[in-house]
């Protein structure tokens, strides 16, 4: 079935319980400002419909909550460099350190010990978002490469592009586990690093997709009781706000179960796909006929490997290499 260990992804989880922490900070703040946003901009609306509005005021509530809640998401959007660099890097930096068995700093020190690695290895948000979006862009020419099963199941084009749509959702943390090898080989061109990552994970592909396929319907899965969860809770909110709201309660039970997903799923989807990437490619190298094939397949690659080669040209000269003995 599937080659990584819910137990030790789950002891991974426990053993970096600050990022934990921090991650249902973050995510449910984020959650009570849609919340917020939501009720102002329809409390707004109620208001604005009973001067103005001929209809009444349950129009214009329902259009200020849509504004409330848009206003949120381009906040959101523009923090996400922060987010990314901070939250999910950091965190990243420490799981890499227990899968290898290496000792890190324990209780709140970790998130501080872990922004220290990220900063040695990227300098700067703007490098971990370029080097993060150029990955995700590669990776989706991984599956075209590795054919997909169309070739298997001649005349069932639906059920092919169900299957082929199963497959590139479950890539959804194929960039993290990017993230962690970069990071775990301590190497100081993140872009060439990233490009070996990509490489490696394509030469080792059916066994990643296998597994990432499997961790997807297993995320689904708890991730859909997770929603039904939240329903209720989030049903009683939206009975506290202004007008005829009923159908906000489905998109806040929305917001509510990714909150939860992402302070304690995704963490534990990156730990187990982390493990399986880190044991497949020991002892290998990055195929050359597969970084081609990428390359003629994939912009996003191809711009991978021309910012790794002017972050190699842009380096300083040193002394020159002394021979070893």
């Amino acid at each position: 079935m599937w080659d990584f260990s819910i137990g030790r992804s789950v002891a991974i989880m426990f053993g970096t319980w600050p990022f934990i922490l921090f991650r249902m900070i973050v995510y449910f703040a984020m959650t009570l400002a849609y919340i917020a946003a939501t009720g102002t901009g329809a409390g707004i609306g109620w208001g604005v419909g009973h001067i103005f509005a001929d209809g009444g005021p349950e129009g214009t509530a329902f259009y200020g909550g849509i504004a409330g809640f848009a206003l949120v998401s381009i906040a959101l959007f523009w923090i996400r460099e922060y987010i990314l660099y901070v939250l999910k890097a950091g965190h990243i930096a420490v799981m890499v350190h227990l899968i290898d068995g290496r000792d890190v700093p324990g209780g709140q020190s970790q998130i501080a010990y872990a922004k220290a690695v990220v900063t040695q290895r990227f300098a700067e948000a703007n490098i971990l978002f370029v080097v993060d979006q150029l990955v995700k862009g590669a990776i989706r020419a991984v599956t075209g490469l590795l054919g997909g099963i169309a070739a298997f199941l001649p005349g069932l084009d639906g059920l092919v592009r169900f299957a082929n749509t199963v497959i590139r959702i479950s890539l959804t943390y194929v960039d993290e586990i990017i993230l962690g090898y970069n990071i775990r080989i301590d190497s100081s061109s993140p872009f060439e690093t990233a490009r070996q990552g990509v490489v490696l994970y394509a030469q080792n592909g059916m066994k990643m997709v296998k597994n990432a396929v499997w961790l997807a319907l297993i995320l689904w899965g708890v991730t859909f009781v997770i929603f039904l969860l939240m329903l209720a809770p989030a049903g009683a909110v939206v009975y506290l706000l202004p007008g005829h709201l009923s159908g906000w309660g489905f998109v806040l039970a929305i917001v509510f179960a990714w909150a939860l997903k992402a302070a304690f799923v995704e963490p534990f989807a990156i730990a187990s796909l982390m493990q399986v990437y880190f044991k497949t490619i020991e002892g290998q190298v990055p195929d050359p006929d597969w970084d081609r094939r990428l390359s003629e397949t994939s912009r996003q690659f191809r711009e991978l490997k021309e910012k790794a080669m002017s972050s190699f040209d842009e380096r300083p000269a040193g002394p020159a290499p002394q021979p070893s003995v």
